[in-house]
């Protein structure tokens, strides 16, 4: 019966595109290996009291095992409001998870010799050549308030710098400082403008802190996006697509739904769960806007982003195919920031964790308030997408749901039971 349970979900899909469900990965029963299919239950039932008590719409949970999936589970609503039901290749926006496909595509990058971790991004896009940095002083008028005044940038910022958050670029969105005060006046979350536009819009401000001197999460991944396009000649997907997506099968990962098939396939949020910050909601991936953001703008599945996930454990490896190279994902998935980086005010990745190049990597196994091993990494997106990968155990897990308001709730409840469901 047990295993009868975890496989419902893959019966009950059948009948929904069947080109996503050519591309996913080995399945194993639970405690082939080595989790406890009774324990698994327990997270389904978990997750299912939560959509009847409306606090979940709907949610997809993988869970993958030495290679394998061994769990596999949809439940709730794809559609609140139609009631229509979720199924395991429910297509969901990502939003900053988009961030790791980016870093992974500029490793490939990287990795063929056209790109260097300590070039100055101004060699790709020279108008950040001479930039400088917001610092608040006192008002020299005598104001009760304090004014910007403009240093220059003590070294240039890194393509390294991008990769881990610590170019002194920042988002505007949250925080109330000078500098993100200055954001907040310019369009840089219409979607209206190309990564192009984008770029020369944020060379156009100033930094938040000195580069290389604290992590500060921001526009950071978006400006490799448009590293990647100027070095390649090719739009951001159009290089993504080729070089990582086709090849290792991502079917439903891309910037934007048109086709109408797919569009029965997204996922919505509670009427009242949309909002993910200050006047930023979430967005209609079905309107096909100029910017590709690689900070933020992507949808996937479950499955989808579990290859991407099987890829990087496995060292860079899939199914045969090489994507990069075992000491590149090392390296991705090492903390980069050392003591040399000073968190922020706003360190997302959380007490106990470094961050490596796109990803927060745990550094000990206590001090957060969730299960986890020293050396996994993860992170997520705002409308309540999450994976986390766990090498020592050889696993890794994808929650996949569209709730900003939930996002941390289920983070810490789904490493907690899942790590519960290990037996060896």
């Amino acid at each position: 019966m047990r295993f009868k349970t975890a496989f419902s979900a893959f019966f009950a899909g059948l009948a929904f595109a069947t080109n996503a469900f050519c591309a996913e990965l080995p399945r194993a029963a639970p405690g082939e290996v080595g989790l406890s299919a009774e324990r698994l239950d327990k997270i389904t039932a978990a997750l299912k009291n939560d959509v009847a008590q409306k606090t979940l719409a709907g949610g997809v949970l993988l869970i993958a095992r030495h290679g394998k999936i061994a769990y596999l589970e949809a439940v709730g609503a794809r559609d609140p409001q139609e009631n229509a039901p979720i199924s395991t290749d429910s297509i969901f926006r990502i939003y900053s998870m988009s961030k790791v496909i980016t870093v992974t595509a500029a490793l490939t990058l990287l990795e063929d010799g056209l790109i260097s971790l300590d070039d100055p991004i101004s060699k790709y896009l020279t108008q950040f050549a001479d930039v400088n940095v917001g610092v608040a002083v006192a008002d020299p008028a005598g104001g009760d308030t304090n004014v910007m005044q403009l240093v220059p940038a003590r070294r240039p910022i890194t393509i390294l710098d991008l990769m881990r958050h610590t170019s002194g670029i920042t988002y505007g969105f949250f925080g109330d400082t000078l500098v993100k005060k200055a954001y907040q006046r310019v369009d840089l979350l219409s979607g209206k403008c190309t990564n192009a536009d984008l770029v020369e819009r944020l060379a156009k401000l100033p930094l938040a802190y000195q580069p290389g001197t604290t992590w500060d999460y921001s526009y950071s991944i978006d400006v490799l996006g448009r590293i990647i396009e100027v070095v390649t000649g090719k739009s951001l997907y159009q290089y993504e697509k080729a070089r990582l997506l086709d090849p290792l099968q991502m079917t439903d990962t891309s910037f934007y739904v048109t086709e109408p098939a797919r569009k029965a396939r997204i996922a919505q949020p509670f009427a009242d769960d949309k909002a993910m910050g200050v006047d930023l909601t979430m967005s209609d991936p079905t309107e096909v806007r100029p910017w590709e953001s690689g900070g933020g703008g992507m949808v996937s599945t479950a499955a989808d982003y579990a290859r991407l996930l099987q890829m990087l454990l496995s060292g860079g490896t899939l199914e045969g195919k090489r994507y990069l190279g075992a000491q590149t994902v090392a390296y991705m998935t090492t903390d980069q920031l050392g003591t040399q980086v000073h968190p922020g005010p706003y360190y997302l990745p959380g007490p106990g964790y470094g961050f490596g190049l796109g990803v927060a990597v745990r550094l000990t196994r206590g001090g957060p308030a969730a299960n986890g091993e020293p050396g996994d990494w993860y992170w997520g997106g705002a409308g309540g997408t999450y994976f986390w990968v766990d090498p020592k155990n050889d696993m890794f897990a994808v929650f996949m749901m569209q709730s900003p308001k939930q996002r941390i709730h289920y983070r810490s409840l789904l490493r907690n039971m899942v790590y519960a469901a290990i037996e060896k």
